[in-house]
């Protein structure tokens, strides 16, 4: 039984949504100039998206974290990201959404993307009462986010940096004032059970 609420909170329109990622300067520099990833961002690796802008604050550590320095907002398109929910497998059994272990593991071997759920944070990093979601892109899939689905790259480095600034000097309701904005996004009900929501 899921024990706290898991709902898919994003910034997102009627044709996009954004995901938020951190990276080094050597990638983040041409994914901001070329308007999608290219070398040495590797198409061979997982890559996780993330549409939660605090739960990545407090994943890089406010872009603190070596090669985490820089946070970037990946525009996508909700074609995109529905095709990604619908071809995931949770990182984790749970009966009712895989029926046995074994089912899972089969799945979760095979799977293009996996998803974890994580507790959401707060502007100082405490776990809140409800989930965040990581969907991790396999290299099944990641072309199709690097050539199809990025609409556009925005460096939000000094953005993150204002509202670490204000946060060292305690004025979190200053840092609150400048958050990206996030609502509660409508996940299709035939993807509710498959992302154990």
């Amino acid at each position: 039984m899921v024990s706290v609420p898991r709902e898919i909170r994003a910034d997102f329109d009627q044709t996009s949504i954004v995901m938020y990622q951190a990276y080094p300067d050597a990638i983040a520099d041409v994914a901001v100039k070329e308007q999608t990833f290219g070398p040495p961002f590797s198409l061979g690796r997982m890559t996780w998206i993330k549409p939660s802008f605090l739960w990545l604050m407090h994943r890089s550590n406010w872009g603190r974290k070596r090669g985490q320095e820089r946070t970037l907002a990946v525009r996508i398109r909700r074609t995109g990201w529905e095709e990604a929910l619908g071809a995931a497998v949770l990182t984790s059994f749970e009966p009712k959404a895989h029926g046995s272990p074994e089912s899972w593991r089969k799945a979760f071997e095979a799977a293009p993307v996996h998803v974890q759920w994580d507790p959401e944070r707060t502007l100082r990093g405490a776990g809140l009462p409800h989930d965040s979601i990581q969907v991790g892109l396999g290299r099944a899939i990641i072309q199709c986010f690097v050539e199809d689905w990025i609409v556009s790259i925005t460096d939000l480095t000094p953005l993150v940096q204002k509202l670490r600034k204000h946060l060292d000097d305690g004025r979190a309701d200053h840092a609150v004032r400048l958050l990206p904005k996030e609502a509660v996004f409508p996940v299709p009900a035939e993807l509710v059970r498959r992302l154990g929501m």
